[in-house]
């Protein structure tokens, strides 16, 4: 396939097949070049094989950028497993794939993703030491969204300083596309803050759950919700909504939302700064999730991994600074800084390998 002739800057493919149980899986390790690969296991119906291979490709790379932004000693990963979770997923299956996570002896750390959640990494773990993102029952940090979706507030309220000149979104309205588990406790953080928020959801019940919690929450077709007139959009479900199709169509000043791999392509950052619209890099703003779990490998301590996050706002304010004093867009800026942190602390590690203790976490030193 030419999307792997063209994976050269990847580190590992692996090709996971179990008959028995149905298992049909990737896992893409980017780099290992600042510690242990960690990312998410999606588990999403492709269309074909090669589509799933072109998603863990991104994915794992942004992942490689997120820790390295984040400032944490982890490289990049991500898994996904083919086909339908509500038809195919079972208990065999998942301890299937754990068995290849495992056979992996660290190198790939697996966490939730779209499709997986916290219950599914604890059958995960009975075949593999390698798995984060677990319930608090069996020592983990939980659903890993809570911290997706304070990160992406973070970074929101960073933007809208920038943008407008104080953190505050009272009064602003913000278009919320997808009512998932990040989405709904965006919403919340919003409206915590006096927001007026839009959402919507191709699962109307989605919509209609969180209405029920919150009626002053407007809802709106996702077909119409990139036109309407908003102050942010956030983009919280799956990725490639932003393309030369929908760019046009958006009358907003600032995109950020907690979607992974939201630009089609590497293009559409320059379509949307042209066309005069703030986008905040997603790696950035949904590494939230990512901080969570990664605190896990040393023992979950929930008001440290929080005021990690919290530190979101200060590494978007600094990408910010970084991409007017370049003159680049805000994605360039933040790939500059990842590239750099991977390049400078690659010279002293090498390539991690699997009888190496694992290193913890460290603060965020780019935010100091």
């Amino acid at each position: 396939m030419s999307v792997v002739v063209e994976s050269t800057e990847h580190e590992q493919l692996v090709f996971c097949r179990d008959q028995s149980s149905g298992l049909h899986a990737i896992i893409a390790i980017h780099s290992t070049a600042l510690g242990p690969a960690l990312g998410g296991t999606r588990f999403y119906p492709y269309a074909s094989e090669h589509d799933a291979l072109s998603d863990v490709l991104r994915l794992s790379r942004a992942m490689a950028y997120k820790a390295a932004c984040a400032g944490l000693d982890l490289g990049g990963g991500k898994a996904v497993i083919i086909g339908d979770p509500a038809e195919l997923k079972t208990e065999p299956l998942l301890r299937a794939y754990g068995r290849f996570v495992e056979a992996l002896g660290g190198r790939y750390n697996t966490a939730c993703d779209v499709g997986t959640y916290a219950e599914d990494m604890d059958i995960i773990a009975r075949e593999s030491r390698f798995v984060t993102g677990r319930t608090r029952a069996h020592g983990g940090g939980g659903d890993s969204s809570v911290l997706t979706a304070y990160g992406v507030f973070m970074a929101m309220r960073a933007a809208a300083e920038y943008t407008w000149g104080t953190p505050s979104l009272h009064g602003r309205r913000v278009g919320v596309a997808g009512a998932g588990k990040v989405g709904r406790r965006l919403v919340e953080h919003l409206l915590a803050d006096s927001a007026s928020v839009v959402v919507a959801d191709v699962a109307a019940d989605a919509v209609e759950h969180l209405r029920a919690r919150h009626p002053e929450v407007e809802a709106e077709d996702p077909q119409k919700l990139l036109a309407r007139d908003l102050d942010v959009y956030a983009p919280c479900a799956l990725g490639g909504v932003l393309n030369e199709a929908t760019v046009p169509a958006l009358r907003t000043q600032i995109v950020c939302g907690g979607a992974n791999n939201q630009l089609a392509h590497d293009g559409i950052d320059a379509l949307l700064q042209k066309s005069g619209i703030l986008y905040m890099p997603d790696y950035v703003v949904n590494s939230g999730g990512l901080i969570q779990v990664a605190d896990e490998m040393t023992g979950f301590n929930e008001q440290r991994a929080r005021a990690l996050a919290e530190r979101i706002f200060d590494t978007s304010q600094h990408i910010l600074a970084m991409a007017n004093d370049r003159d680049v867009s805000p994605t360039q800026a933040a790939n500059q800084l990842a590239e750099q942190r991977i390049a400078e602390i690659s010279r002293l590690r090498g390539i991690w390998l699997s009888n190496h203790s694992t290193t913890p976490p460290q603060d965020n030193a780019l935010c100091r």
